[in-house]
């Protein structure tokens, strides 16, 4: 999907090299729309609009995966650093990282890079 579709630009360095658009840039940062998420890459779900808020740190945010494995998590050291990195069960692709400062129920914050994700409104 990714080749196929256009992506965004830096979407293969955000997915395959862990990189990381800048806040405020991402072209799903402030989306509203009700609809899925899906993997840019594969095209597996990994988000419902309804888990989505706005956390005010500059990229998408969602409180839970839409399905539990739908998303893997990784010990990321990088920068100095110790944070959880989320990827793509289905295939790999690096998506951004979980924090434990969301919202209720799961206090989970999933702060993904849009890049990273391709959008299916309903």
């Amino acid at each position: 999907m990714l080749a196929e579709k256009g992506a965004e630009p830096g979407a293969f360095e955000v997915t395959r090299h862990a990189a990381t658009e800048r806040p405020f840039t991402g072209r799903y940062e402030s989306t509203t729309v009700d609809g899925s998420y899906r993997c840019i890459c594969c095209g597996a779900e990994l988000f419902d609009s309804s888990a989505k808020f706005d956390a005010g740190c500059g990229w998408p945010s969602f409180s839970q995966q839409v399905n539990e494995g739908a998303i893997e998590e990784h010990v990321d050291r990088a920068l100095g650093m110790t944070r959880t990195e989320t990827v793509c069960a289905s295939c790999g692709a690096h998506l951004g990282h979980v924090f434990p400062d969301g919202p209720a129920p799961t206090g989970l914050r999933y702060c993904m890079n849009s890049a990273s994700l391709d959008f299916l409104p309903r």
